[in-house]
């Protein structure tokens, strides 16, 4: 398999990931402060913001890299509270 299509995958898995938690969240099925939810734009963004950058497209990357650290903070805030 091509690089280019590794690429692709990540970057449309991205979006289904990203996609899914939102509609998840708006359907009430997910709760925001969830490991799932967060998990999922974790992983999300990370597809997305490689593919962005792959094929040049610093804003959706710099985006996405941006929500990546979002979801990364509230996955340790949400740990924290957890835990005290």
């Amino acid at each position: 398999m091509q690089l280019k299509t590794l690429v692709d995958i990540a970057g449309w898995s991205g979006t289904v990931l990203v996609l899914g938690s939102y509609a998840l969240i708006s359907a009430g099925k997910l709760q925001p402060r969830s490991a799932l939810y967060q998990g999922m734009n974790v992983v999300g963004a990370i597809g997305l913001a490689l593919n962005s950058g792959w094929n040049g497209a610093w804003p959706s990357a710099g985006l996405n890299v941006v929500w990546l650290g979002i979801a990364l903070f509230a996955m340790r805030r949400n740990r924290r509270r957890a835990t005290a």
